[in-house]
């Protein structure tokens, strides 16, 4: 499994991002993608995450960022969107797309197998 984030930007506070996730290789009918970041000195953190079934899809995110951040999905394109409205200059981070290949609520980096590169969000004041 491979995945490939972009979106990435410098946006002024208030602003909007979306950070797009492509997953290609050989995905599981039932999995999870989840988006973390990482601030310069800081600890990796749960942003939110997707969990995907044959029989729908769920999503959960962390209190700080819930009515800020959507997470959704494109099947057709294989693709997991991290929407990010009224940014902040504390939500300046690398971001990271990963997965899983169980269905689930999994907010540990370490529960994730499969990360992508990721991409720099920077929100000026």
């Amino acid at each position: 499994v491979q995945l490939q984030a972009s979106g990435g930007g410098l946006v002024e506070a208030g602003g909007s991002l979306r950070l797009s996730c492509t997953v290609s290789g050989r995905t599981t009918s039932s999995y999870t993608v989840g988006w973390f970041r990482q601030a310069p000195g800081k600890e990796r953190e749960f942003v939110g995450g997707i969990s995907i079934t044959l029989s729908g899809q769920s999503t959960n995110y962390v209190d700080s960022m819930k009515g800020r951040f959507t997470i959704s999905r494109d099947n057709a394109k294989n693709t997991v969107y991290l929407q990010m409205n009224s940014l902040k200059p504390e939500d300046t981070a690398v971001y990271y797309c990963a997965a899983t290949t169980y269905s689930g609520t999994y907010s540990r980096p370490n529960q994730y197998r499969y990360w992508g590169q990721g991409t720099q969000v920077t929100v000026s004041s």
